[in-house]
């Protein structure tokens, strides 16, 4: 069907056989994407109009977006944006992905932290997505988002700017560097990178394309987290709350070292797999 203009029907049907050829598990929902974006709609207009043609522009521009997933690049990427809490981030290969998982953090947060006007820090905030999501739910908080990565600073102002929210600070900080050292939150909040440099998964599926910095950690994968952990002590008000996901198997050890350094009301949040995804524990 290269070259031919499709009818809504005939895209969806397409990209479903092209994706699951090239091995996507989630092939019906990779192609609503596509074709959203391509027509600037809503996945119910494409099931209300399902004869409707496309333009020949929108045919070629579907078809060659559908190439570029076959080759296994992330739908985030082909499109340039990613849904996480609701709102719509633009992405691109200088950060993680938002995965839906990490919204277990933001609700941890909104559920734990009380304070009417809190102080929150962000550390390592690429898409800004965790910032984000907190500031649309609680716009009185004053937040600061931080990341190392230029790139990563500007694509986070980027989507800050464009979702309009004026109580979200994004600043260039390789973790707590650029934090001057009186500074106190009520809720640090962090996704850092866990994941071992020998892991297979880096080698499998949108992995791939993602900056390994963001994503892989010395000592096992805890390097960050232990650091994160021993050094957030210093910023947080007393009851503040320290908040950082990490691998489904490393939380045991990371409860450790909350425990050995001191904080309270240690626990870990499953995610929506059920798996462990999140751990919280609150200086006292």
């Amino acid at each position: 069907m290269v070259g031919q203009q499709f009818t809504i029907a005939q895209a969806l049907a397409h990209g479903r056989e092209l994706c699951v050829k090239a091995g996507s598990d989630t092939a019906a929902l990779d192609t609503q994407l596509l074709l959203m974006h391509v027509m600037g709609c809503d996945r119910t207009y494409l099931y209300t109009w399902p004869d409707r043609p496309l333009t020949a522009e929108q045919s070629v521009a579907f078809q060659n977006l559908l190439e570029q997933r076959a080759q296994g690049m992330p739908i985030a990427h082909v499109i340039g944006m990613r849904e996480f809490w609701s709102l719509p981030l633009k992405v691109n290969n200088s950060t993680l992905i938002p995965r839906p998982d990490t919204e277990v953090l933001v609700e941890q947060a909104l559920a734990r932290v009380q304070q009417a006007n809190a102080d929150v820090l962000e550390l390592g905030t690429g898409t800004g997505a965790i910032a984000l999501a907190l500031a649309s739910e609680r716009p009185h908080w004053h937040i600061r988002a931080v990341d190392r990565a230029p790139d990563a600073v500007i694509l986070a102002e980027e989507n800050r700017r464009r979702l309009g929210f004026d109580h979200v600070r994004i600043e260039t900080s390789d973790w707590f560097s650029a934090i001057e050292p009186t500074a106190r939150f009520h809720l640090i909040v962090s996704n850092p990178p866990y994941i071992a440099h020998d892991d297979e998964h880096l080698t499998q599926g949108d992995l791939r394309f993602e900056p390994h910095s963001a994503l892989v950690a010395e000592q096992g994968g805890y390097a960050d987290l232990a650091y994160i952990i021993q050094t957030a002590w210093g910023f947080l008000h007393p009851d503040g709350w320290l908040m950082l996901e990490h691998g489904a198997s490393q939380s045991p050890k990371v409860r450790e070292v909350f425990q050995e350094l001191g904080y309270a009301h240690i626990y870990t949040a499953k995610d929506y797999a059920n798996l462990d995804r999140v751990t919280c524990g609150q200086r006292p």
